[in-house]
């Protein structure tokens, strides 16, 4: 029996096999591998299976886990009981997301991308289910897509609707316009 996410690997394995061009733009070298929600544990349970698919390709795997940012970051904040109080007054909290941790999250990863990926590379996010709430995925692709210097995958946990190019986390936020590479496990 075939699972959602055997198919979504497949549909990789699919994709990791058409060469890399040369000379794309940033936005062409993202790829968003979309799977239901409730599907976050089978995926991660497999989540070797996407790094074999991509060494199997000739390709470097990246993976970088987003599950424990926010927490960890959180953490190192002095007034981290104040943020707890009243979330809405924290400084630089807008339209959905805490933009000091987003900016913070960006830098580290980039610095991340600089000191191990290169052109051969998959950089690989997980976890960027537990963003929501503080960050929109689409501000940190949008921060890092150009330090990326082969392909970044993002391992997204919600819809795709591919008539306008919409992707929602989660199913539960509004959607946003993005023209990544979508992966979707093929019936």
């Amino acid at each position: 029996m075939s699972t959602k996410v055997n198919k979504l690997l497949a549909a990789y394995r699919q994709q990791m096999g058409i060469p890399w061009q040369a000379g794309l733009a940033a936005i062409q070298r993202v790829i968003f591998a979309v799977y239901d929600k409730a599907d976050e544990l089978r995926l991660r349970a497999q989540i070797d299976e996407f790094a074999l698919a991509t060494q199997q390709a000739g390709k470097q795997w990246l993976p970088i886990d987003l599950t424990q940012s926010f927490p960890t970051w959180m953490a190192a904040q002095e007034n981290r009981e104040a943020y707890f109080e009243c979330p809405e007054d924290m400084a630089g909290y807008q339209a959905g997301e805490l933009t000091v941790f987003v900016e913070t999250l960006i830098e580290q990863i980039k610095a991340q991308i600089a000191a191990q990926a290169g052109p051969d590379t998959v950089v690989a996010l997980v976890g960027v289910g537990a963003l929501f709430g503080v960050a929109r995925v689409s501000t940190l692709v949008e921060g890092i897509k150009d330090a990326i210097p082969g392909r970044l995958l993002v391992f997204f946990p919600g819809e795709h609707h591919p008539e306008n190019h919409t992707y929602r986390l989660l199913d539960a936020r509004d959607g946003w316009n993005y023209l990544a590479v979508p992966l979707m496990a093929k019936d």
